[in-house]
């Protein structure tokens, strides 16, 4: 909870005990509504979200931490969110996920890549490389966390790639893998010339590309997502696997969420009916985080 919510709290709860004062209450009831406010105040510092600032592989990495009720001693998981091309940390879909985590007991940090968000960088430097360099040095802080008991780590679409890519290479290290719409279609894109509704020469790649966003591609995403070993870097990883691809996904068909699943020794399909690639509605957003929640606490 945020520090002005707790504020709030904490003065309300005075103001009543100075109500209960004035009005010479009960001895009891008085003493019972200062161990309800104390108890109230508690859990909500129990439970909290908190603002980061992480060193990137271009510059410093804004994210977000939020952490569930931690008893004395104990160690929770936690989970590395990783969000999609040009996008952001606070998409619905990923708000939705962590904050069904944290219901759950499960920690999680959802960060901007270099170049996008509030994070540092410029947009037309990034590559799926240095966004796997971005997601390392996040798992680095985390695994440092005294209270953190392993990571799991989940993204959606280029941040599925991503997260593939990154369970693929420090293998044991990851406990689990989510992917919603993971779009492993960027390679085939990057080589035939077409990216985000842009269209260039993939045989002489122009120094940037202006994408329909208002987004400046550079050179160096479509030189590397044209080698990009995603399947052959993903299949490396041996522990669970959940892909979850929406029927109606133009952006990355379903069929790409399907060849991941091929590759994996370890691994579960949920293919969901008429949702679309940013998982638009409240129901399929709902459904997802559901999911990928369980699949996380048996895994």
């Amino acid at each position: 909870m945020e520090i002005s919510k707790l504020a709030n709290l904490e003065i309300s709860c005075i103001f009543a005990l100075k109500i209960k004062l004035k009005y010479h209450f009960m001895k009891k009831n008085f003493i019972t509504l200062v161990l309800v406010c104390m108890a109230l105040i508690h859990s909500v510092k129990a439970q909290q979200t908190e603002d980061l600032t992480l060193q990137g592989a271009k510059g410093k990495l804004v994210a977000t931490l939020q952490m569930p009720k931690i008893e004395k001693g104990k160690k929770v998981r936690m989970v590395i969110i990783c969000h999609g091309f040009g996008a952001d940390k606070d998409r619905p879909l990923l708000r939705t996920i962590a904050d069904r985590l944290q219901e759950a007991g499960i920690a999680s940090i959802r960060f901007d890549f270099n170049g996008c968000g509030k994070s540092e960088g410029h947009f037309q430097d990034m590559t799926v490389l240095n966004e796997i360099e971005d997601a390392k040095k996040v798992i680095d802080y985390a695994q440092k966390l005294p209270w953190v008991s392993g990571i799991s780590i989940v993204g959606h679409s280029q941040g599925g790639v991503v997260a593939s890519m990154v369970a693929g290479e420090l293998k044991k290290s990851i406990k689990s893998v989510a992917l919603c719409a993971p779009a492993a279609v960027l390679r085939d894109d990057a080589l035939r010339g077409s990216t985000q509704g842009a269209t260039y020469d993939p045989h002489h790649i122009p120094e940037y590309v202006d994408l329909p966003r208002g987004m400046r591609m550079g050179r160096d995403y479509v030189v590397t997502a044209q080698t990009l070993p995603i399947y052959e870097t993903a299949k490396e990883y041996k522990g669970a696997v959940l892909i979850i691809h929406g029927t109606w996904d133009v952006v990355v068909p379903y069929t790409y969420g399907e060849r991941y699943h091929q590759g994996y020794k370890n691994s579960q399909l949920i293919l969901l009916p008429q949702v679309d690639h940013g998982f638009s509605t409240e129901e399929a957003r709902t459904k997802t985080a559901a999911e990928i929640t369980e699949f996380i606490k048996k895994h």
